[in-house]
């Protein structure tokens, strides 16, 4: 038999006083409180920001460090100039980029970035009345760039790939100035049941010698490369079903490597292109843009049942809808 003292302290022990039971409950309000306060979206910025100043600063070493096994005091002091001041233009680059970072932030919310991905949610039939892409289709543009004469093939292919279990719609987008191919990249697209166009990746390649990849073009970057669900790449939206001014997405996000936004600017634009005379009323217009590129902001118009018409550069250089070729 135990003794009534002890008793009376082993209730104790396994019964909490009020205050302990106090205690407990503020304490899991703590928690609770700092789990919901969590910026995720601010932590992801400034990491970002931080590994762009190492990258920036080891970068600067290894230039130093190039320069210092120059034998001529001349020339060693002009790479050591030239050095510091490509060191400072990169950090003042992340800077910018962290602006931009915080400025998504600011717009879209301090919660991570994580769009639930439900693959019966899925369709590879895309018709959405601003970005409809029937398989076999070709959409043609062309124009006078800064670079040259850009001639673009956005051709939506009959092959698909499977990305989160999604079923995705495969397009073979190559980029071709003055008849020599810079780029050749393969996108992956997929409509939801609501009718927006989601973008769950791209393979994409800045070719050296002219030629297509397969025609024998080198790859010589492949940055800007992604696939949602890998080393933490995830979809976005491309083309929303019911657009709104005002309306901002990511359309892409993997940090460092890709991460484009787009913007609702207008809903009633006009825009004539080479492919009818006729102008094009009510247009969509959207602003693209990217914390990767700091000032770089490209503009786009759609027609409803055409899709792209004009990509407008940030120096005011364009390219427009020549042509749709169907039954590839």
């Amino acid at each position: 038999m135990v003794p009534a003292m002890q008793t009376t302290i082993m209730e104790r022990i396994r019964k909490p006083s009020l205050a302990t039971l106090a205690f407990a409950a503020a304490v899991d309000m703590t928690w609770s409180s700092m789990a919901a306060s969590v910026n995720n979206c601010g932590m992801t910025s400034r990491a970002a920001f931080q590994s762009c100043k190492l990258g920036a600063a080891s970068d600067t070493k290894l230039a130093l460090g190039k320069c210092a096994n120059i034998t001529d005091a001349t020339k060693r002091k002009a790479c050591n100039q030239q050095a510091t001041a490509d060191g400072k233009d990169a950090l003042q680059s992340c800077r910018d980029q962290n602006t931009l970072r915080q400025g998504v932030c600011g717009r879209l919310g301090p919660s991570a970035y994580a769009p639930v991905i439900t693959p019966t949610n899925f369709t590879t039939t895309i018709d959405n009345q601003f970005f409809p892409l029937p398989p076999g289709t070709t959409y043609v543009f062309e124009g006078m760039t800064e670079d040259g004469f850009e001639h673009d093939e956005f051709a939506v292919t009959h092959t698909t790939k499977s990305i989160l279990g999604v079923l995705c719609v495969e397009v073979h987008d190559t980029r071709t100035v003055d008849n020599k191919v810079l780029e050749d990249t393969r996108d992956w697209f997929a409509q939801d049941l609501a009718g927006n166009v989601w973008y769950f990746g791209e393979n994409t390649a800045i070719v050296d010698g002219g030629k297509a990849l397969g025609d024998g073009g080198l790859p010589v970057d492949l940055s800007g490369t992604w696939t949602a669900g890998l080393d933490g790449a995830v979809p976005g939206i491309v083309m929303k079903a019911h657009p709104m001014i005002g309306d901002f997405y990511r359309q892409e996000f993997f940090l460092g490597e890709a991460e484009d936004l787009a913007e609702v600017k207008s809903l009633t634009e006009s825009v004539t292109v080479p492919i009818r005379p006729q102008p094009f009323d009510n247009c969509l217009k959207t602003e693209e843009s990217s914390p990767l590129a700091p000032g770089d902001v490209e503009s786009k118009l759609y027609a409803q049942g055409f899709g792209l018409l004009r990509t407008v550069e940030a120096n005011g250089d364009h390219v427009d809808l020549v042509e749709i070729r169907t039954g590839q």
